[in-house]
């Protein structure tokens, strides 16, 4: 039984960007979706999602939302780069671990992760890389290094009866974005270029990141031989990071980044507003961190054969159309 025919999913973070994204594409394939989040969400309510409100550290939360569930997509996490260690690692680690356990207690047949690919990136220029990288022997940010652990978790559970394939989206944008386009929007007069601006980098329409998701599932139950695998996905289309910047901008009706930085300087400025903020407890996140001044400032792109070969994955909205879509969205949207 494929999932065009399965009729019980659970979404996590299902009232999220990525997740409400899956969700509708369920719910188109006759699915019958329930979500599992923090908090209760009005537009699924009206869609006639069953959600269940809960903590991905609660281990009996986690276990009754997966009951009667066939697949699960884990897209829930504790994002940005700012925040403590143990909230991170419990919200993305423990509670990946609380999601296996959850799959294997009630006979969960799939489980589709979402990874991210700065489970890899040390700092240096990644171009053209493939899922053969190794992880980093040290990260930069708390983020990364817990969605490292969660992503093993995943791929070691695969050898214990759990069938799992673990996706790594690059910078998730679109209509609809609650991240990294709103963020652009707000900053747009203080924003800085990084470096030399020749740095290219992959991004994903929220659309093909949705997709691939489904595609994995898909194919996971037609070959259980990819249990346990991870795969890069984007806009197979790396674009220089500061130009994606300018456009979503121009998107919004905004004019284009004019200052810039040396990554040097902004590495440094990072470290000096990361020891202010813990000295004095500041929770809000610095406006730069080592971590972010290099990922503005460095190459990061992937090589996602692997994607297209065993998924069948093929981005059908493309940077362009996507960007035309995100401008429409914004004039009846606008951030605030």
């Amino acid at each position: 039984m494929s999932l065009q025919s399965a009729q019980r999913v659970l979404v996590t973070g299902g009232g999220g960007f990525l997740g409400g994204a899956v969700v509708k594409k369920l719910i188109k394939r006759g699915c019958y979706v329930r979500t599992f989040s923090r908090n209760f969400y009005h537009n699924l309510e009206k869609s006639g999602i069953d959600q269940v409100k809960g903590d991905l550290c609660s281990k009996e939360e986690v276990e009754k939302a997966c009951q009667d569930i066939e697949i699960v997509f884990h897209a829930a996490a504790m994002t940005g780069v700012w925040g403590s260690y143990k909230d991170y690692y419990n919200i993305n680690y423990t509670g990946t671990c609380n999601i296996i356990q959850a799959c294997r207690s009630n006979n969960v047949d799939r489980l589709i992760y979402t990874s991210s690919p700065s489970v890899i990136f040390d700092g240096s220029d990644m171009e053209g890389v493939d899922e053969s990288i190794p992880y980093p022997a040290k990260y930069h940010a708390f983020y990364p290094a817990t969605k490292a652990l969660a992503e093993q978790a995943v791929i070691e559970a695969s050898k214990y009866g759990l069938k799992t394939i673990s996706l790594r989206p690059h910078l998730i944008w679109g209509p609809g974005d609650t991240n990294l386009v709103p963020r652009i929007i707000k900053r747009a007069a203080s924003l800085v270029r990084v470096g030399n601006g020749k740095n290219l980098v992959d991004t994903i329409y929220i659309d093909n990141a949705a997709d691939a998701h489904i595609m994995a599932a898909d194919q996971l139950k037609e070959d259980s031989s990819l249990s346990g695998r991870v795969y890069f996905i984007s806009q197979d289309e790396p674009v220089y990071l500061w130009d994606m910047v300018d456009n979503i901008l121009k998107a919004a009706g905004l004019n284009q980044v004019k200052k810039s930085i040396s990554k040097n300087m902004a590495w440094a400025i990072g470290a000096v507003l990361e020891t202010c903020y813990k000295i004095f407890k500041i929770k809000q996140e610095p406006r730069m961190t080592r971590f972010v001044a290099h990922e503005l400032a460095t190459a990061h792109w992937f090589n996602i054969s692997a994607a297209k070969k065993d998924l069948g994955f093929r981005p059908k909205i493309s940077t362009r159309e996507g960007l035309a879509r995100l401008g429409e969205w914004l004039k009846k949207y606008p951030v605030q």
